[in-house]
């Protein structure tokens, strides 16, 4: 079945490629060649035998427990010798955020006219496809280098958002730090 079913994407892919305007850029013969041996080993090999789904179920056990208002965390960032230095003083809430998420899509949604290949436009507007967001309904970067981390401020009663750019690790339970010593 899911032969047929990648057969079918790949036609369609095809069929629609070839009904507008021609391109004859390397790029597109490279994608097509692509396609086209990517059909051949789906074909050849198959698809994996994926049954139990457990990596889904813990993913969407991290998402529900990304979406605690109260997690308690501890964050810590490494330097070069590998030893964790606090980033905040006392704890955090949550696990840390990319500084390049977005809270709306990265991208604007636009209408397009297909070009077919007897030069003619479509009447029609096809909007273009845009970036889904993850089921937190945030966009989330393909990579980041900071990160905000909501520290429990000093005084126990409110949070301090922290930026930091080195890489973070965030843990549920503290951690002996360099900054304990």
């Amino acid at each position: 079945m899911n032969k047929i079913c990648l057969s079918a994407v790949a036609i369609t892919t095809l069929v629609s490629l070839s009904g507008c305007k021609e391109d004859t850029s390397a790029a597109t013969r490279d994608t097509r060649a692509t396609l086209q041996v990517t059909e051949q080993a789906t074909v050849a090999v198959g698809q994996p035998a994926i049954k139990a789904f457990a990596e889904k179920r813990q993913l969407k056990m991290i998402y529900e427990l990304r979406d605690d208002a109260n997690l308690v965390t501890y964050s810590y960032t490494l330097d070069m010798a590998g030893k964790r230095h606090k980033v905040c003083p006392t704890t955090s809430v949550g696990y840390g955020i990319p500084y390049a998420a977005q809270f709306t899509a990265p991208k604007a949604v636009r209408a397009v006219r297909p070009v077919y290949s007897d030069g003619t436009q479509s009447s029609t507007p096809h909007v273009a496809e845009m970036d889904q967001p993850e089921p937190n309904g945030l966009f989330m970067p393909s990579s980041a280098d900071a990160t905000w981390v909501l520290c429990l401020h000093p005084d126990g009663k409110r949070l301090a958002p922290t930026y930091v750019e080195p890489r973070v690790v965030v843990y549920l339970f503290p951690m002996p730090s360099e900054d304990d010593k």
